[in-house]
C-alpha cells in the first residue's frame, strides 16, 4: 500500500515545485518536497521514507553541484583582497555559531540542531548533513528556510533604500555559457563516482555529500570539463529526494515546536545580518569595495538572490559572486567538524555540572 502512495506525493511535489519555483522562493524544490513530504506525514501517511541508495545518490549528487560554485575567475578577480575576504568569511562563520549557541541557550534546543540550523550558507547541503552529525533535520531545515528567507526579503529592500541604484561602478558579469549535456554529465558521473568511492574507504562524517563536493571542487576548479556543471533535472531530483526525506519525518509536535522557535530563530537571523553588516565595514576598510558591494557580498545567505541584487544595483558582481561562493563552500566544509567539537564541549561541560550537583547533594 505504501508503494501505491509514491507516484501521488512525486506529483504533487512536482506541482509544488513549479508553483514555488514560480513564485521566487530559493532552492525550490528542495522547499516544495520538504512542505509536501510534511503534509504527506501529517496526513496520515504511514511509514514512508525514500531507500538509503536513493539518499546517498542524491547526497552526492548535491555535494556535486556545490562543488561547481568553485570557479577559479571570480576567485582569481579577489587579487589581493583575499586577506580581508578570508577574515570576512571566519567572522560570519563565527557569528553563525554563536547565533546558534544563544538560540539553544534561549530555548533548550539541542547544539547541534541550532548550530546547522543557522550556519550562514549552503542550506541544501547543510539539511544534508543534518541527520549524520546528530541534529534533528527537519528544524534544522526551517531554520535554515527562515534564514535564506529574511537575507533574501531584505538584500534588495536595503539595497534600494541604502544605496540606491548604481551605487558602485563595477560591472554585472553575464551567465556563462552551458559546457552541454555531455560535459554535464561527464562532470557529475565523475564527481559523484569518484566522491563516493572516496567516501566508502575514508570515512567521515557527512562523507556522502562532502568528497563528491571535493572532486566537484577540484575538477571545476582545473577546469575538466570546462564550465561543466550537474544538469538541472539531476540537481531537482536530488533535492527533491532530500526535501521527501525531511519532510515525511514531521509530526504534530515537531511543527508546534518549530513554530515555538521562530520568534527566536528569527531575532537570531536578523542579528545576524547585523553583524555580517559590521564585517562590510571591516571589507570597505580593508578591501578597497564601497559599502553597498561589501554589504551584498557579506550577507548571510541567498546566493542566487543577492547576485541579481547586485546585478540590479550596478554593484562588482564578480566580487560579490567570488566572496558568497567561497563562504558557501567553507561553511558547508567546516560545518561537520565544527559542530561535532561544539557539541562535545557542550556536552562534557553539561557532564561536569552534574557530576558537581551529585558531589555537593
Amino acid at each position: 500500500m505504501t508503494v501505491r502512495r509514491w507516484p501521488g506525493l512525486a506529483v504533487a511535489t512536482a506541482v509544488v515545485a513549479v508553483g514555488a519555483g514560480a513564485a521566487g522562493v530559493p532552492s525550490s524544490a528542495l522547499f516544495a518536497a520538504i512542505l509536501t513530504g510534511l503534509v504527506w506525514a501529517l496526513g496520515g501517511a504511514g511509514e514512508m521514507a525514500p531507500p538509503r541508495c536513493a539518499v546517498v545518490a542524491a547526497q552526492a549528487v548535491i555535494g556535486a553541484t556545490l562543488g561547481a560554485y568553485f570557479e577559479l575567475a571570480p576567485l582569481t578577480a579577489l587579487g589581493g583582497r583575499w586577506l580581508p575576504v578570508g577574515l570576512v568569511v571566519a567572522g560570519t562563520l563565527a557569528a553563525s555559531l554563536l547565533a546558534g549557541m544563544l538560540v539553544a541557550a534561549a530555548t533548550g534546543l539541542d547544539l547541534p540542531t541550532a548550530l546547522l540550523g543557522l550556519v550562514a550558507g549552503g542550506a541544501s547541503g547543510i539539511v544534508t548533513m543534518s541527520d549524520e552529525l546528530g541534529a534533528d533535520a527537519r528544524l534544522v531545515a526551517v531554520m535554515q528556510y527562515a534564514r535564506v528567507l529574511v537575507v533574501v526579503l531584505l538584500a534588495p529592500l536595503v539595497t534600494a533604500f541604502a544605496f540606491g541604484r548604481g551605487a558602485t561602478g563595477g560591472g554585472a558579469v553575464g551567465e556563462a555559457a552551458g559546457a552541454g549535456v555531455a560535459a554535464d554529465l561527464a562532470y557529475t558521473l565523475a564527481a559523484c563516482g569518484a566522491g563516493l568511492v572516496v567516501a566508502r574507504r575514508i570515512q567521515a562524517p557527512a562523507a556522502a555529500l562532502l568528497w563528491p563536493l571535493a572532486v566537484g571542487a577540484s575538477l571545476t576548479a582545473i577546469g575538466l570539463p570546462a564550465g561543466a556543471g550537474v544538469p538541472g533535472l539531476a540537481q531537482e531530483l536530488a533535492f527533491a529526494v532530500i526535501g521527501v526525506q525531511v519532510g515525511l519525518r514531521f509530526t504534530p509536535a515537531t511543527v508546534r515546536r518549530a513554530g515555538r522557535l521562530l520568534p527566536v530563530v528569527l531575532a537570531a537571523v536578523v542579528g545576524m545580518i547585523g553583524l555580517c553588516a559590521g564585517l562590510a565595514a571591516v571589507l570597505v576598510a580593508l578591501a578597497g569595495v564601497t559599502f553597498a558591494g561589501a554589504y551584498l557580498a557579506t550577507t548571510p545567505g541567498g546566493i542566487y538572490a543577492v547576485v541579481a541584487t547586485a546585478v540590479g544595483s550596478g554593484a562588482d558582481t564578480t566580487f560579490v559572486t567570488a566572496v558568497q561562493a567561497l563562504r558557501m563552500l567553507i561553511m558547508v566544509l567546516a560545518a561537520p567538524p565544527l559542530v561535532r567539537m561544539l557539541a562535545a564541549a557542550g556536552a562534557d561541560r553539561a557532564r561536569d555540572l552534574r557530576d558537581r550537583g551529585s558531589r555537593s547533594g
